[in-house]
């Protein structure tokens, strides 16, 4: 679909829409490139990643605690 233009003040009109929006455009992916690039810091990484470590690591501590106190117990009733 070509557009015919009767004057070059719309021919510039248009040209000016367009970088406009060439440059919206350039700004929305630069706005979303640091976003993925702040996502992917390894601080960010790790902060998803050590909340769970820290729930394993937890969970182990209490398990192994609870087996050591459990053995206790069950040896000074059969003494």
């Amino acid at each position: 679909m070509t557009k015919k233009y009767s004057s070059f003040s719309e021919i510039d009109k248009d040209l000016n829409i367009l970088r406009l929006q060439r440059e919206i455009a350039m700004e929305s992916l630069k706005f979303n490139l640091n976003n993925t690039k702040a996502d992917l810091l390894p601080n960010q990484l790790l902060g998803g990643a050590s909340g769970l470590l820290q729930q394993q690591l937890l969970t182990f501590a209490i398990k192994k605690l609870s087996g050591i106190f459990r053995k206790r117990h069950s040896v000074t009733v059969l003494d």
